[in-house]
């Protein structure tokens, strides 16, 4: 199991897009996203992450460099699965509840809450629209481009976005969480995790393959 020393920031990043300033001025350092888990889907994207926090706030930055970025949802809560997509799942007791915080190479958002991949539920709108979201590729969506691209992705996180649960900060906490890149729909599928996960298919859905962030 991978464990994680997730910083305090000495100072709070307002939007999203304050995220990449901060984090260099910080010196918030890149993780690798490189696990190749199943030899069926070896494509192997370059991947990086890096995470900080502020008590109440989770920030998190995703550096790619890939083949044929894919951006076709736009609708928060649909497929972004399907596009390129970075992936952050975490828990914060064992045995207990898991949030899928999935957002594609345009911020296009999808979070599901529960026990398992069945019976997943999304949160609302309103908690949809508390996380900001900062993209080097836009907003807008686009078709498949062909070729190699590089782009960055940065979530500013509430903790009211974890819905179910009456968390106030992260300050302190140790969180089980795994970090995904994904894209179902991309030319080249691929399905790249921070700590391993033994399953003979791709899934993501395994709480038990989740690694240990501890918050400062």
């Amino acid at each position: 199991m991978k464990r994680l020393l997730v910083p305090k920031l000495s100072q709070i990043c307002q939007t999203a897009a304050e995220i990449p300033v901060i984090f260099d001025h910080e010196n918030i350092k890149w993780q690798p996203l490189d696990t190749v888990n199943w030899s069926s889907h070896s494509y192997h994207p370059t991947v990086f992450f890096r995470i900080a926090h502020s008590g109440d706030t989770i920030y998190i930055m995703y550096h790619v460099t890939e083949e044929n970025t894919r951006a076709v949802n736009a609708e928060d809560n649909g497929r972004v699965w399907e596009d390129s997509c970075c992936e952050f799942f975490s828990q914060f007791e064992k045995g207990g509840i898991y949030y899928n915080m999935e957002c594609n190479c345009i911020g296009t958002l999808l979070i599901g809450c529960g026990e398992s991949r069945s019976n997943r539920e999304h949160a609302s709108l309103d908690t949809l629209e508390s996380i900001d979201r900062w993209s080097s590729n836009g907003r807008l969506p686009f078709a498949e481009l062909p070729g190699i691209t590089t782009w960055e992705l940065a979530l500013r996180i509430p903790v009211s976005a974890y819905f179910k649960s009456a968390i106030q900060s992260v300050s302190g906490k140790v969180v089980y969480a795994n970090f995904y890149k994904c894209g179902d729909k991309q030319k080249q599928s691929h399905y790249l995790s921070w700590n391993p996960i033994d399953t003979p298919r791709p899934d993501f859905h395994q709480p038990n393959s989740f690694g240990e962030l501890v918050f400062e």
